[in-house]
């Protein structure tokens, strides 16, 4: 554990999900291969027709339409799969429904997969010491994977929910939580949108890159730790 600025007092502590609590990168290209599967089973096609090459296309086109659908990973897969549908001859109702199921499929094997015993020890001890809340740009199901009980409050990415780094979802969660900002601790990956996020908007960080998958940083975090559990070293 390595401090970078003085670790005032928080009250509350938020997390990412995805490659911070788990190594997501495994759980998605495991999931990628079942989808690519899936569609092959519905359209009876080879299974390299649908991989990610096939949709990448329809997600940028998603995108020009529709800007805003940045903020929303599961409304941009969605808007994807119905415009990669249409393009294979679907009417709007079949390609909307396409895509309804296949987004429902998606979030379920994403979704599929435990936690260690530890990881939940960990959780159910901090939760006992303050409040804790998720706030992610992912879509991950937290009761699925037997986590949302440890949250009083979850912010996921959404239109509605300006995703990180944009300061949005640390705004919102300290008016839930009745918290000046400088009181939230959070506790992410990510260089740009846990640890540059969360200081624009005035909370405190605590930055950890076990997968090495995060972004570098670019400003200091308040503290660097080698592994998530030692956030009990640091809670009263």
């Amino acid at each position: 554990m390595r401090f970078y600025r003085r670790l005032q007092p928080f009250h509350a502590i938020s997390f990412d999900l995805d490659d911070t609590l788990y190594s997501n990168q495994p759980i998605m290209l495991a999931t990628d291969t079942k989808m690519v599967r899936y569609f092959k089973d519905i359209f009876n096609a080879q299974s390299s027709a649908f991989d990610f090459r096939f949709w990448w296309p329809f997600r940028q086109q998603a995108l020009l339409l529709a800007p805003e659908l940045k903020h929303d990973v599961g409304l941009l897969r969605q808007k994807s799969y119905f415009l990669g549908a249409l393009s294979l001859g679907l009417t709007d109702a079949e390609a909307a429904m396409f895509a309804d199921n296949a987004l429902d499929y998606f979030v379920e094997q994403r979704s599929n997969f435990t936690l260690p015993q530890h990881t939940h020890d960990f959780l159910g001890y901090l939760k006992t010491k303050m409040p804790l809340v998720a706030i992610t740009n992912g879509n991950v199901d937290t009761d699925k994977i037997g986590i949302a009980q440890y949250f009083t409050h979850h912010f996921h990415a959404s239109i509605e929910n300006k995703l990180k780094p944009d300061r949005d979802m640390f705004d919102k969660a300290c008016l839930a939580l009745h918290l000046a900002p400088e009181q939230l601790l959070h506790v992410g990956d990510c260089g740009k949108n846990d640890v540059f996020g969360a200081i624009n908007a005035g909370c405190q960080t605590a930055w950890l890159n076990p997968y090495q998958v995060g972004k570098a940083l670019k400003v200091l975090p308040t503290i660097a730790l080698d592994n998530v559990e030692q956030l009990t070293k640091i809670v009263s």
